[in-house]
C-alpha cells in the first residue's frame, strides 16, 4: 500500500516555503524560549537556493550549540557589567574582581560598550588594544584588560549568549618579558644592614633569604611559624585595605581611606588559593634566631601596648598587634633602599634574588619550585627565567655565595 503523501512537517522539523510578498522564507527550530515554547529562528531570501543554504547553515549551528540563545540580546557595556557585579563578584578574590572591575569600568565599557555583544569581532578588540596604547596605556593595561574580556566572553559563550569568544581568536598585545635583576650579595648585606635600624627589620631578612611574596610575608602568623622545627608554612595573603566612608550624614569631604571614621570592607586576608602556594619551607639557622630575637621584641610591645593590644597573631604587625598596610610596606622598601645606597628596585626584586641565589647554589629544581611556590605548569619557565644573569655575575656570587648571605647583622 502507498504510504499516504505528508501535507506538513514533523514537529520541530525545518520549513521552506515562498511568501505572498514574493521572497523565499525559512524556519528553523532552534530550541526551546523561557517560557517553554519553541523558538523558531525566521530567514529570508530573494530565492530557493539562498534559503535553503542559510536554513541548512542554522541548522549546522544549532547542532554544534554555536547559535545565540533567545532572548534579551545583549550589548558588550550591558553584558560585562552584568558579569562583572553578578557572575564574578561572588566566585573570584577580591584582588581578582578589583582588577576585572577597573578594566570594565575604565577601559572596556567606554571603548567597547555599544557593540551589541554577538556581533563582537576579534578585529574590534585588536583595534581596541591598539587605541588602548595610542593613548598612553601600557602593553601590560591593554594585556590585562584582554585578559578580563576573554573570561568575560568565556562565560557568555558557556552561556549561549555567543556562538564563539573572540577575544580568544583576536590577538592579544605583545608583552615584553620583564628583566631578572637580582641584587648582588654586596647589595643584599647593605639593606640588611640598614634593615637591622627598623622596627620589623626580620620581615626584609624573610624577603631576600625566602623570596616571599609581599601578600605572604605580611599575611604570615605565628600559628604558621615553627622555630623549634625550623619551619614555616605559607598559608595566608594579606589583602590591600578597602575602606568606606563612616561619617555619615555629615560628610567629611574626603576620599574614603581618610575619613576619620573610615570603615574596613575587606577582610585582612585570605587564604592562598594554589596548591603550589601553600607550602613549608625550612628556615636556615641564622634566620631562626632572627626570628626569635623578632619574637622576643615583639612581646615587649604587647606588654607595652596593655589593652591596645589587638592580638591577631601577625608575624609582621603594627606596634599595637594590628596588620601592616601593602602600601606603607612598599613605601617602607624603597626608604630602606634609598638609606642603603643600593641602586632602586621593586619589592619583587627580593624575590628575584632568592630565586636566584638557590639557583646558583645548585638547589634541585623540585626543591627551588617548592620553596618559590611555582606552579608545576610554569615553574621550567620561571627557572629560565630566573637563570638570566650575567656570567660576570655568576662567577661573582658563586665565589662569595657560601656563608656570606648569612653572616648577617644582630638584629635590635
Amino acid at each position: 500500500m502507498a504510504e499516504k503523501k505528508r501535507t506538513r512537517q514533523p514537529n520541530g522539523a525545518s520549513s521552506i516555503y515562498f511568501g505572498k510578498d514574493g521572497k523565499w522564507h525559512g524556519r528553523v527550530t532552534v530550541g526551546l524560549r523561557d517560557d517553554g515554547k519553541p523558538d523558531r529562528r525566521h530567514i529570508e531570501r530573494k530565492t530557493k537556493a539562498a534559503v535553503t543554504k542559510a536554513v541548512r547553515e542554522m541548522e549546522r549551528a544549532r547542532d554544534e550549540k554555536k547559535l545565540r540563545k533567545p532572548g534579551q540580546s545583549w550589548t558588550v557595556q550591558a553584558w560585562l557589567e552584568h558579569w562583572v557585579e553578578n557572575i564574578a563578584k561572588p566566585y573570584v578574590s577580591e584582588n581578582t574582581y578589583d582588577g576585572y572591575e577597573v578594566d570594565v569600568r575604565v577601559h572596556l565599557v567606554p571603548g567597547l560598550g555599544a557593540h551589541k555583544l554577538d556581533r563582537l569581532e576579534p578585529e574590534h578588540l585588536e583595534r581596541f588594544y591598539q587605541r588602548m596604547q595610542e593613548a598612553g596605556s601600557s602593553a601590560g593595561t591593554a594585556h590585562h584588560a584582554h585578559r578580563t574580556i576573554r573570561v568575560a566572553l568565556g562565560e557568555a559563550k558557556r552561556r549561549g549568549h555567543v556562538a564563539t569568544n573572540a577575544a580568544e581568536i583576536a590577538k592579544a598585545p605583545r608583552l615584553e618579558e620583564e628583566d631578572i635583576e637580582p641584587f648582588t650579595i654586596e647589595e643584599v648585606q647593605s639593606v640588611l644592614v640598614e634593615a637591622a635600624k627598623l622596627r620589623n627589620s626580620a620581615r626584609w631578612v624573610v624577603a631576600l633569604a625566602l623570596g616571599l611574596r609581599q601578600g605572604e610575608a605580611l599575611g604570615l602568623h605565628w600559628e604558621d611559624v615553627d622555630l623549634d622545627a625550623g619551619y614555616v608554612r605559607i598559608r595566608k595573603n594579606r589583602l590591600r585595605p578597602k575602606y568606606a566612608h563612616g561619617c555619615g550624614d555629615d560628610p567629611c569631604g574626603r576620599k574614603a581611606g581618610y575619613c576619620p571614621q573610615k570603615q574596613q570592607t575587606r577582610r585582612e586576608h585570605k587564604s592562598t588559593k594554589s596548591r603550589a602556594g601553600r607550602r613549608t619551607i625550612g628556615l636556615p639557622d641564622p634566620l631562626i634566631k632572627i626570628l626569635r630575637q623578632h619574637q622576643e621584641t615583639q612581646e615587649r610591645e604587647r606588654i607595652a601596648a596593655g589593652a591596645d593590644w589587638e592580638g591577631k597573631g601577625y608575624v609582621f604587625a603594627s606596634p599595637t598587634g594590628g596588620p601592616l598596610s601593602p602600601n606603607t610596606d612598599f613605601h617602607t622598601w624603597k626608604r630602606l633602599l634609598r638609606d642603603a645606597g643600593v641602586r632602586d628596585g621593586r619589592l619583587h626584586d627580593a624575590r628575584h634574588t632568592a630565586a636566584t641565589v638557590l639557583l646558583i647554589l645548585g638547589v634541585p629544581d623540585v626543591v627551588i619550585d617548592s620553596i618559590m611556590g611555582w606552579e608545576p605548569g610554569g615553574a621550567a619557565r620561571m627557572r629560565a627565567r630566573y637563570m638570566h644573569v650575567t656570567g660576570t655575575m655568576l662567577r661573582k656570587v658563586a665565589q662569595q655565595v657560601g656563608d656570606a648571605l648569612w653572616e648577617l647583622p644582630e638584629t635590635n
